[in-house]
């Protein structure tokens, strides 16, 4: 393991050609780095054309699956055939600049107990997504999300998922950040045993901040560090796909970490509102996947 040197994870799955320029942003960092593409069985050919065009950088290389094994467990293995004291996860439509890597690596040890970071996440206006800094999703902090009793203006205002107000200007501790970016010390990520490979696809950062923190690890965000995430690369063309696999992660975690879960009837409760939630859901998200653009 080289303390210097920082791993870059970016999983693919039919992700698109946003690949290619968060590939190269990645590569462009002023800091030691290796680029680790672990792909989840694509068919859009932009992985072996990623691989073709660097070929010749030996800080860059391809995992093939062959099949969608899931986020969690594709990190898992890239992780496993890093070199790198550090281990940046991102996404394939994330595009860094020179100096994320650096300033990350450098916020992150500015904590004794810091075991991961994450940055503030916008989309290509600048528009900064919430989920960059968030609470564990208890249920009445969700259900106070979905009624919109969390909004900072309102005289009743409730606890609830995502944490209101301007981002910090330095570095500041949260319970979870935004799983498109997550730089992890690696002593840290081997220690809770990487991502819980029970999750499929979304909601598995917010196990993984979890674990951490249990563990005693600071979980922290640099409000100072702007990505930009161009987002849902892989998710536009299979939203009913995703939309399945986010209702299961968001069980997995209620059922793992909410003290509701305990209460049969609570716990009943939630499954039928999550799946009822879904089914009502699936003629918009295949509405939405006919629609051109």
């Amino acid at each position: 393991m080289q303390e210097g040197l920082t791993s870059i994870i970016i999983v693919t799955a039919d992700s698109g050609a946003s690949t290619r320029a968060c590939v190269a942003r990645a590569l462009d960092s002023d800091v030691p780095v290796e680029v680790i593409l672990v792909d989840n069985g694509s068919v859009d050919g932009v992985p072996e054309a990623v691989a073709r065009a660097r070929s010749e950088d030996h800080r860059f290389r391809v995992l093939y699956n062959r099949a969608n094994l899931g986020f969690g467990a594709a990190v898992n293995l890239g992780v496993a055939q890093a070199d790198g004291g550090y281990v940046l996860i991102l996404n394939p439509d994330c595009l860094l600049a020179s100096d994320t890597v650096r300033r990350l690596r450098e916020a992150l040890d500015s904590h004794l107990q810091g075991g991961l970071i994450g940055a503030v996440i916008c989309d290509e206006q600048g528009e900064i997504d919430p989920a960059s800094r968030r609470r564990d999703p208890l249920l009445a902090r969700a259900l106070a999300t979905m009624r919109g009793q969390d909004a900072p203006d309102r005289d009743d205002a409730r606890e609830g998922v995502y944490v209101h107000g301007p981002m910090p200007e330095g570095v500041s501790v949260e319970e979870a950040v935004s799983g498109a970016l997550m730089l992890v010390k690696r002593r840290a990520y081997e220690r809770v045993q990487g991502f819980d490979t029970g999750y499929f696809l979304h909601c598995e950062d917010l196990d993984l901040c979890r674990r951490m923190r249990d563990v005693g690890y600071e979980v922290l965000l640099a409000g100072d560090v702007r990505v930009v995430h161009a987002g849902g690369g892989s998710s536009r063309h299979r939203p009913v796909f995703v939309s399945r696999h986010k209702h299961a992660g968001m069980w997995r975690w209620f059922r793992k970490f909410d003290p509701a879960a305990r209460n049969p009837f609570t716990a009943l409760f939630v499954w039928f509102g999550l799946w009822a939630h879904f089914l009502l859901s699936v003629p918009k998200l295949m509405a939405s996947r006919r629609r051109p653009g």
